[in-house]
């Protein structure tokens, strides 16, 4: 007898009980649904808990409280399970695709990924969303009966086009390929589960890619003012935090900084998913999605912020890249991190034995492409801490 709790959903709603099944079948689970499988096997990873020593972006300053992958991936799956109960839509198919969502990310944040895709230039590049398909599909090895974690069909599409698809209704690709290439191993694994690549991803997905948004733009905020790499006025350059300060200032005149920061960021998100919640909803009463198939035929995002929201985060972006991402207090940082990466792919091509096993002799049994494949494995799947001493015991002073 079955104990799965359910609960009334949207038409258009994802239904585990209708899912596309599994690349390797399995009997049905009387406690749980499929997404909460997925969600538990997602959790109980290793690529997720290495999540906890990986940093965000690429702030390695003094202090443990700025956020590593794990904390924002935490507070993404917070936000997208959000989204999703607000528009009856399924919470754990929202939740489970935000907790694998960046689990691809290379060590050393966006600095680590931006020189292991350069290393890896002449073999395919390499793309965090591919990676965490590798990872979630063959890298992880816990199963008895198959490597990695034998998602749903669902989760997987999900994991791979939460931004939108990959492929134009011609077969050609999107423009956020045209210049790099879709993955090998997307295409390739595509071959072996369809992923309906030139569809979009389920709404539950769209929850949790506009979260991931809602949650670095909000926590960045938080992470630069706590790191003093600008202060709350600077922020009122951006009209849309301008307004959020001066509704602080008037409700609590003089707040303590630390206060202020916390009062800041909350907004933010308050505002930005009540922003998600309005637009949605009137795209969706504006399709009348009847089904998820009308979903991913819609053509366009159903979860999305408005215009004028849009708009406003893009001023906010170009502020936080400016002001954070390049900081002098930054830039070291993020040359460092990619001393080591580069180094340690150099050393590796060259000394593959050096990784250990069975690493090493995965990489001495391929070709080329085949070896450098192995190797980007290899180091995307380090965390920062372990990186650096990698990089201390191959490169001395060099790294």
């Amino acid at each position: 007898m079955s104990v799965i709790p359910t609960f009334a959903l949207a038409p258009f709603a994802s239904d585990w009980r209708a899912s596309r099944g599994r690349l390797f079948a399995e009997p049905p689970s009387p406690t749980r649904g499929n997404f909460q499988r997925d969600r538990d096997r997602i959790i109980h990873s290793t690529a997720f808990r290495r999540l906890a020593h990986k940093t965000q972006v690429f702030i390695a300053l003094e202090g443990d409280h700025f956020r590593t992958r794990l904390t924002h991936t935490m507070e993404v799956a917070q936000i997208a399970r959000a989204l999703a109960r607000g528009l009856k839509l399924d919470e754990d198919l929202a939740e489970t695709t935000a907790l694998g969502h960046d689990l691809g990310h290379a060590c050393f944040g966006h600095a680590g990924e931006e020189v292991l895709d350069a290393c890896m230039g002449a073999y395919g590049g390499f793309d965090h969303n591919a990676q965490t398909l590798r990872i979630v599909t063959k890298l992880e090895r816990r199963y008895a009966e198959w490597d990695g974690l034998n998602l749903c069909a669902e989760t997987l599409e999900g994991l791979v086009k939460h931004n939108g698809p990959l492929l134009r209704p011609d077969g050609g690709p999107t423009s956020r390929y045209e210049q790099c290439g879709i993955s090998a191993y997307i295409m390739e694994f595509n071959g072996i589960v369809d992923l309906k690549l030139e569809e979009y991803a389920s709404a539950e997905a769209q929850c949790a890619a506009l979260a991931d948004d809602i949650a670095y733009n909000a926590h960045d905020i938080d992470d630069g003012l706590r790191a003093g790499l600008f202060a709350p006025d600077d922020l009122r350059d951006v009209p849309f935090i301008r307004a959020l300060l001066e509704e602080i200032a008037a409700r609590h005149p003089g707040l303590e900084t630390p206060r202020l920061i916390h009062e800041l960021t909350r907004r933010v998100i308050t505002r930005l998913v009540e922003d998600v919640f309005a637009e949605s909803e009137a795209r969706l009463a504006a399709l009348k999605p009847d089904s998820p198939r009308a979903i991913a035929r819609a053509g366009a995002p159903v979860i999305a912020f408005s215009a004028e929201k849009w708009r406003d985060l893009q001023i906010l972006r170009e502020f936080l890249f400016t002001r954070m991402y390049r900081h002098s207090a930054v830039l070291p940082v993020w040359k460092n991190a990619q001393k080591i990466v580069s180094g340690l792919f150099s050393h590796f091509i060259n000394r593959p034995q050096d990784m250990s096993e069975p690493w090493g002799a995965l990489a001495l049994a391929r070709d080329e492409a085949g070896r450098a494949r192995v190797v980007a494995d290899y180091i995307a799947g380090m965390t920062d801490v372990y990186a650096a001493a990698r990089a201390k015991t191959f490169l001395g002073d060099e790294g």
